[in-house]
């Protein structure tokens, strides 16, 4: 990798990568040891341009979007979104999931749009993607945020919560006076991001590195081993 993009990526000389830990498709482990395929990219990024990775994990989509804004961090990943991208330099996703409401067993709600009515509370976490979505698209309902969606669901007894699909199937099952809806409100393109006013050639070795490695089965690979086979590979960027 040429030193004018390993200089501006990784100035310190070290890739300090930001990692949620909040979004288990995309991230496990701990804070010590973290996994999953932000963590596989981000050593891959750094083998290619022959620094050390350093990872700082959060337990939110918020707070890791900070540390790349404050300059605590090199690159981050997260889901592409216009509040986010005013900030961040995107790479096309490499992993698309989806948005999903928890409801209660008895609820009439049948689609996500059912859900957007003036009596309907949906709690959310907040500074997530889909609080993000929400807040922008909801028409007539209320978003009420807190640490987890879920979890303020349950507190405050709102009437649906928002969250990823994956774990909010298993919170359901968990749950059996819940269900899901089927039916996504949002998909959510998740991308590897850096800081904005990078050199246009930093920005494109990374936006070339993700396609690369979503065509050589990498991405895949690394979700197979994070046991996340729902989540889908992003396709190539046109």
């Amino acid at each position: 990798m040429g030193k004018p993009i390993t200089e501006d990526l990784a100035p310190a000389g070290v890739l300090r990568a930001s990692i949620n830990l909040g979004n288990a498709v995309l991230a496990q482990g701990t804070p010590d040891a973290p996994a999953g395929v932000t963590v596989d990219i981000a050593r891959e990024v750094a083998a290619r341009l022959g620094v050390p990775v350093e990872f700082a994990c959060f337990d939110a989509a918020r707070k890791s979007f900070e540390a790349l804004t404050s300059g605590a961090a090199d690159l981050c990943f997260l889901a592409i979104d216009p509040a986010r991208a005013a900030e961040v330099a995107f790479t096309a996703p490499y992993v698309v999931i989806e948005g999903v409401y928890v409801v209660p067993r008895d609820a009439s709600f049948t689609t996500p749009a059912d859900v957007d009515r003036p009596d309907v509370r949906i709690g959310v976490k907040q500074g997530s993607a889909y609080d993000l979505f929400l807040s922008r698209t909801l028409r007539h309902a209320t978003v009420v945020r807190g640490d987890e969606g879920v979890t303020t669901f349950e507190t405050q007894g709102l009437e649906a919560a928002a969250g990823i699909r994956q774990p909010m199937a298993a919170y359901a099952a968990d749950h059996p006076e819940t269900r899901v809806i089927p039916e996504r409100f949002m998909e959510i393109q998740q991308a590897v991001g850096t800081a904005k006013g990078r050199r246009p050639e930093t920005v494109a070795f990374l936006h070339d590195l993700v396609e690369e490695l979503k065509a050589s089965g990498f991405v895949a690979e690394s979700l197979r081993r994070a046991n996340q086979p729902d989540a889908a590979v992003a396709p190539p960027a046109r």
